[in-house]
Protein backbone atom coordinates (compact mmCIF):
# COMPACT_ATOMS: atom_id res chain seq x y z
CA UNK A 1 0.00 0.00 0.00
CA UNK A 2 1.29 3.29 -0.74
CA UNK A 3 1.09 5.62 2.27
CA UNK A 4 1.06 8.87 0.58
CA UNK A 5 -2.50 7.53 -0.81
CA UNK A 6 -4.27 6.17 2.51
CA UNK A 7 -5.81 9.06 4.44
CA UNK A 8 -3.94 9.39 7.65
CA UNK A 9 -6.18 9.26 10.64
CA UNK A 10 -4.44 10.44 13.73
CA UNK A 11 -6.56 9.88 17.18
CA UNK A 12 -6.71 11.77 19.84
CA UNK A 13 -6.78 8.68 22.48
CA UNK A 14 -7.17 10.71 25.64
CA UNK A 15 -9.80 13.01 23.92
CA UNK A 16 -11.83 10.11 22.49
CA UNK A 17 -11.20 7.66 25.44
CA UNK A 18 -12.37 10.42 27.72
CA UNK A 19 -15.71 11.57 25.45
CA UNK A 20 -17.57 8.52 27.25
CA UNK A 21 -18.08 8.47 31.48
CA UNK A 22 -17.14 4.59 31.45
CA UNK A 23 -14.56 4.11 34.23
CA UNK A 24 -12.05 5.03 31.66
CA UNK A 25 -10.21 7.15 34.33
CA UNK A 26 -9.46 3.83 36.62
CA UNK A 27 -7.48 1.93 34.05
CA UNK A 28 -6.45 4.54 31.40
CA UNK A 29 -4.20 2.08 29.91
CA UNK A 30 -6.88 -0.57 29.90
CA UNK A 31 -9.20 1.53 28.00
CA UNK A 32 -6.76 3.22 25.75
CA UNK A 33 -6.24 -0.33 24.41
CA UNK A 34 -9.76 -1.11 23.51
CA UNK A 35 -9.92 1.89 21.82
CA UNK A 36 -6.67 0.36 19.30
CA UNK A 37 -8.62 -2.54 19.24
CA UNK A 38 -11.54 -1.35 18.12
CA UNK A 39 -10.01 0.73 15.46
CA UNK A 40 -7.79 -2.61 14.33
CA UNK A 41 -10.83 -4.47 13.91
CA UNK A 42 -13.70 -1.73 12.90
CA UNK A 43 -11.09 1.20 11.17
CA UNK A 44 -13.20 4.38 10.88
CA UNK A 45 -16.81 3.25 10.31
CA UNK A 46 -18.48 4.79 7.20
CA UNK A 47 -15.14 5.21 5.08
CA UNK A 48 -13.49 3.25 2.48
CA UNK A 49 -10.43 2.79 1.19
CA UNK A 50 -6.83 2.45 2.48
CA UNK A 51 -6.27 3.77 5.83
CA UNK A 52 -3.03 4.81 7.99
CA UNK A 53 -4.16 4.69 11.86
CA UNK A 54 -1.95 6.22 14.37
CA UNK A 55 -3.16 6.53 17.95
CA UNK A 56 -1.14 9.18 19.81
CA UNK A 57 -1.36 8.40 23.78
CA UNK A 58 0.13 9.88 26.85
CA UNK A 59 0.77 9.88 30.72
CA UNK A 60 -0.78 7.07 32.00
CA UNK A 61 -1.26 5.45 28.94
CA UNK A 62 2.23 5.42 27.41
CA UNK A 63 3.42 1.54 27.10
CA UNK A 64 0.46 1.01 24.80
CA UNK A 65 1.73 -1.25 22.18
CA UNK A 66 1.02 -1.31 18.49
CA UNK A 67 -1.44 -3.80 16.95
CA UNK A 68 -1.40 -4.77 13.16
CA UNK A 69 -3.62 -1.72 11.28
CA UNK A 70 -2.81 0.96 14.26
CA UNK A 71 0.44 2.43 14.85
CA UNK A 72 1.07 3.89 18.53
CA UNK A 73 2.81 7.49 19.35
CA UNK A 74 3.61 7.67 22.86
CA UNK A 75 3.81 11.67 23.79
CA UNK A 76 6.95 12.24 25.67
CA UNK A 77 4.87 15.57 26.20
CA UNK A 78 1.62 16.65 25.59
CA UNK A 79 -0.82 14.69 23.22
CA UNK A 80 -1.87 17.24 21.80
CA UNK A 81 1.24 18.73 20.75
CA UNK A 82 3.01 15.32 19.39
CA UNK A 83 -0.83 15.41 17.51
CA UNK A 84 0.17 18.76 16.00
CA UNK A 85 3.49 17.65 15.14
CA UNK A 86 2.51 14.21 13.44
CA UNK A 87 0.30 16.36 11.14
CA UNK A 88 2.43 19.41 10.38
CA UNK A 89 5.37 15.98 9.57
CA UNK A 90 2.85 14.73 6.24
CA UNK A 91 1.72 17.96 4.78
CA UNK A 92 0.95 16.96 1.42
CA UNK A 93 -1.04 13.98 2.28
CA UNK A 94 -5.01 13.99 3.20
CA UNK A 95 -5.12 13.70 7.03
CA UNK A 96 -7.74 13.40 9.96
CA UNK A 97 -7.67 14.33 13.03
CA UNK A 98 -9.85 12.61 15.35
CA UNK A 99 -10.60 14.59 18.32
CA UNK A 100 -13.08 16.97 20.13
CA UNK A 101 -10.78 19.53 21.98
CA UNK A 102 -11.09 22.98 20.63
CA UNK A 103 -7.83 24.30 20.54
CA UNK A 104 -6.48 21.45 19.09
CA UNK A 105 -8.92 21.35 16.04
CA UNK A 106 -8.31 24.67 15.27
CA UNK A 107 -4.60 23.99 15.98
CA UNK A 108 -4.58 21.38 12.90
CA UNK A 109 -7.19 23.21 10.57
CA UNK A 110 -4.78 25.66 10.35
CA UNK A 111 -2.04 23.07 8.70
CA UNK A 112 -4.51 21.75 6.77
CA UNK A 113 -6.22 18.60 8.22
CA UNK A 114 -9.83 17.82 8.79
CA UNK A 115 -11.38 17.47 11.95
CA UNK A 116 -14.18 14.63 12.92
CA UNK A 117 -15.24 14.31 16.41
CA UNK A 118 -15.22 11.01 19.14
CA UNK A 119 -17.98 9.62 17.74
CA UNK A 120 -16.60 8.70 13.66
CA UNK A 121 -14.71 6.08 16.26
CA UNK A 122 -16.69 4.75 19.03
CA UNK A 123 -19.63 3.50 17.27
Amino acid sequence: MDDDAALLVIVDAANVVGSVPDGWWRDRRGAAERLRDRLAADGLPGHEGALEIVLVVEGAARGVEPVPGVRVEAAPGSGDDRVVELVAASAGRRRLVVTADRELRRRVTELGADVTGPRSVRG
